[in-house]
């Protein structure tokens, strides 16, 4: 405890061997959070400036990939501050607030695939009520929702935890995620069954739902012609990467923090590393290159650039 600021502080002890490997960690995690912010930002720019692109779908994509830059931007910049620091800490009310955001965007990631396994379910069963359901209004409601309703179920337990008394002030992480619980004197019962409730209702439900309309699309797929079973792998095959992705990295997350004593801590490090890095990462990559409209601009893109800088 800070006593003229009276600031209270976080160590953050999930680091390995910070001091002997901090140039190289940081290079690493430099060149990462780069690439990641160019390859998303290029695929956002190319679904803004091309009018073919102006379609539900897309639109989901390029939210889903300013979701990843977000999710990347709340971690990246205090990550590399503190590879290079003597000390890793944060203060408390900054380490609520990375909490705040990280299940936040986490949250909208799973909402924003369900929107979009929604648009392609209508695209693909409902294709002549298609423009009357997945109408602008209808597209903006559903970006809406999967941005504000995550901030709002995880901005309460967030708020009730400002005052709770700390008995612990190390936490097993490089940045600060539920296990921040960990922290407190005394777990409330009743934010843990508030907590599964949220996990259910922005995580565990948007994917039976996706499985759902999968599994509809998946069975109209193979009743109908050829061409719709190829519209359907094309522009579902992506979303379902993704969501398996994303799914895996998000178990990594909780399965860290319900074995954070007896994990190792190495293997700990990594698989936090890998949950940052991977899939920001992946995403601009599967829509890139798995995308037909979007690969077709890419490639134009680095033809263009080729015949300038030959």
């Amino acid at each position: 405890m800070d006593a003229e600021l009276n600031v209270t502080y976080i160590t953050l002890g999930g680091h390995v061997e910070v001091q002997k490997y901090r140039y190289l960690y940081f290079m690493i995690m430099f060149t990462a959070y780069i690439l990641i912010i160019c390859c998303n930002s290029t695929i956002v720019c190319f679904i803004v400036i091309h009018k073919n692109l102006h379609e539900p779908m897309y639109i989901f994509i390029a939210a889903l990939l300013i979701n990843s830059v977000l999710f990347s931007t709340n971690i990246y910049p205090k990550l590399l501050i503190d590879f290079l620091s003597e000390k890793q800490i944060i203060s408390y009310s900054a380490c609520l607030f990375q909490v705040f955001i990280f299940y936040t965007l986490s949250a909208s990631e799973f909402l924003l695939l369900a929107a979009m396994a929604y648009d392609r379910y209508v695209s693909i069963c409902k294709p002549l009520q298609y423009p009357t359901i997945m109408r602008k209004t209808t597209v903006s409601i559903l970006l809406l929702l999967a941005w504000f309703l995550p901030a709002c179920q995880t901005a309460l337990p967030v708020i009730l935890n400002i005052n709770n008394k700390l008995c612990s002030f190390t936490l097993k992480g490089i940045f600060c995620n539920n296990s921040a619980n960990h922290l407190y004197c005394v777990t409330s019962r009743a934010l843990s069954i508030y907590g599964m409730i949220v996990l259910f209702n922005v995580a565990l439900f948007p994917m039976l739902f996706i499985l759902f309309t999968y599994t509809k699309i998946l069975i109209i797929s193979y009743r109908s012609c050829r061409e719709v079973r190829k519209k359907a792998a094309q522009t579902c095959l992506p979303h379902l990467l993704v969501l398996i992705n994303f799914s895996c990295l998000f178990t990594y997350d909780m399965i860290i923090i319900r074995l954070e004593s007896n994990f190792p801590k190495t293997a700990r490090f990594v698989m936090t590393l890998q949950i940052v890095m991977y899939h920001p990462l992946c995403n601009p990559i599967i829509y890139g290159l798995k995308m037909k409209e979007i690969s077709k601009h890419f490639k134009r893109f680095l033809c263009r650039a080729n015949h300038k800088f030959p």
